[in-house]
């Protein structure tokens, strides 16, 4: 059985553990304090999840998610996640987070720079431009006209298409932005972040996003 370790606990990370988990999916998950905190979450996903430090978390996965407030991504463990495909959720709040320069002049990405602290792993964008109750509850067979698409980017093939499978399996069309370089076009304030849109809609709102805000 693939286990998906989730780095991070908050809104987005609490539902992609339940969304993994209602997959069939072992889910090893993290949060900033200790493991004991999630003891109510961890009984809600069932017997087949379990809570542990993100050090342990990244070392059980299979595949990793890191969804941790993007001023915190230098504390991600780096040997645990060798090889592995990331799937990075990060979104740059500067309110939060400070302002960091490059992003700030569009010269690097949120996801390029996770994928520079975590050089030997496949980083691949991945659930960012979602509200996290959609996750589990606006998935919708394919071919549905009310099928929803969501955007994906990453420099490693195979990772973009563990994420496309895994947003077919949740209901949702894939949309490939491309390299990570590309994936400015889905984060915050572009015309595609938290839309609800089709694979065309996708497309077009890509196409028309500016590099800065």
């Amino acid at each position: 059985m693939t286990t998906i370790g989730i780095i991070g606990a908050g809104n987005i990370g609490s539902q992609v553990a339940r969304a993994a988990a209602g997959l069939g999916y072992d889910v090893v998950i993290a949060n900033s304090r200790t493991p004991e905190t999630l003891a109510e979450l961890i009984a809600e996903l069932g017997p087949n999840a379990r809570a542990a430090t993100a050090s342990e978390a990244g070392q059980a996965a299979d595949i990793a998610v890191v969804t941790v407030p993007l001023k915190a991504y230098r504390e991600i463990p780096v040997e645990p996640l060798a090889g592995k495909i990331v799937l990075d959720t990060n979104n740059y709040y500067w309110e939060r987070d400070g302002h960091i320069e490059a992003l700030d002049n569009g010269e690097t990405t949120t996801s390029e720079l996770l994928q520079e602290h975590l050089p030997t792993s496949k980083v691949v964008k991945a659930f960012n431009h979602i509200m996290a109750k959609d996750i589990t509850t606006d998935g919708f067979p394919a071919g549905d006209p009310q099928r929803r698409a969501l955007a994906t980017a990453s420099d490693h093939p195979e990772a973009t298409e563990f994420v496309a499978r895994l947003y077919d399996q949740l209901g949702f069309d894939t949309v490939d932005i491309g390299p990570l370089s590309e994936s400015w076009r889905v984060e915050r304030d572009r015309p595609a972040y938290v839309v609800r849109q089709n694979a065309q809609e996708l497309r077009e709102n890509l196409a028309k996003a500016p590099r800065t805000i």
